[in-house]
């Protein structure tokens, strides 16, 4: 017998049941011979602050936050990381032993290590990327380009309102476009990226032109469900290099992995079938 604590994680949300989190990471902590457990939990908006301060107790290390609570996490942990601050919004806790939260964002981390390994012949500072959407997933992927150097952003949001808000908060190398323009945008795109949740399954599709997408330029979906979208099969066949969303999902994941239980996972072939399993 020990009396070593095995460590716990888990990904809180409301709903949480559709998560592919918990496979992928059952599937690490077995291929790397760790103890450890990895459990969903729906959690109600009026319960989170109280099961968050109780999880340390429990034997708990971290958690992953998904819809709805990702902006409001930063408002109940103890400490904010300068990214999760930038992009408002938090997915990855870290309870210390001293039971405090620390909260930090992965999201862009996962986005530019999928873009890497999906199409590593693109170079951020080979000229605009175009970004449709401006919710809290595009702030993590703006945030992201700008960082990786990407010269000039060019946004667009359904509601125009919303983006004007997220390029004045990233600065002048944002540019917004109406909704109605999004398919101008893509002339002169090295990258395209869909941020929004048009063209997953059981959500309207992207009625955005697409005629301007250009062979060799990549273009990139965040909906993973399909893994290829539509939006993904006419870049395809217009001659894109293209990368789906579930790289981004595995590879956000590789960081609180690695706090939480003391090794750093690989995104592999078996990664990918395990969170698609």
């Amino acid at each position: 017998m020990t009396d070593t604590k095995i460590p716990l994680a888990g990904v809180i949300g409301a709903p949480v049941a559709h998560s592919k989190s918990p496979q992928l990471q059952h599937h690490w902590l077995k291929s790397l011979g760790l103890k450890g457990h990895y459990i969903p939990m729906h959690v109600e908006p009026e319960d989170l602050e109280r099961v968050l301060r109780t999880l340390p107790a429990m034997g708990f290390v971290g958690v992953n936050i998904t819809i709805p609570h990702k902006e409001a996490v930063l408002q109940i942990a103890d400490q904010v990381t300068d990214r999760a601050t930038l992009i408002g919004a938090a997915n990855t806790l870290i309870f210390r032993k001293d039971g405090k939260i620390r909260a930090d964002n992965t999201d862009g981390y996962g986005f530019l290590e999928n873009l890497k390994a999906g199409a590593p012949e693109w170079d951020p500072k080979s000229g605009p990327a175009a970004v449709l959407g401006a919710g809290g997933a595009s702030r993590a992927v703006v945030a992201s380009l700008l960082e990786a150097g990407v010269p000039e952003i060019m946004l667009t949001n359904r509601t125009r309102m919303r983006a004007e808000r997220l390029a004045s908060d990233f600065g002048n190398r944002v540019q917004v476009y109406d909704w109605v323009q999004a398919g101008n945008m893509l002339d002169d795109a090295m990258l395209t990226v869909n941020t929004t949740s048009l063209g997953m399954i059981g959500k309207s599709e992207l009625r955005v032109p697409l005629d301007g997408l250009r062979r060799g330029t990549v273009a990139t979906d965040l909906v993973y469900t399909p893994l290829k979208t539509r939006f993904l099969a006419t870049a395809e066949a217009q001659g894109c290099v293209v990368v789906d969303g579930l790289g981004m999902l595995l590879h956000q994941a590789v960081p609180g992995f690695e706090r939480w239980f003391g090794q750093r996972p690989t995104v592999d072939s078996a990664a990918r079938a395990a969170a698609l399993r």
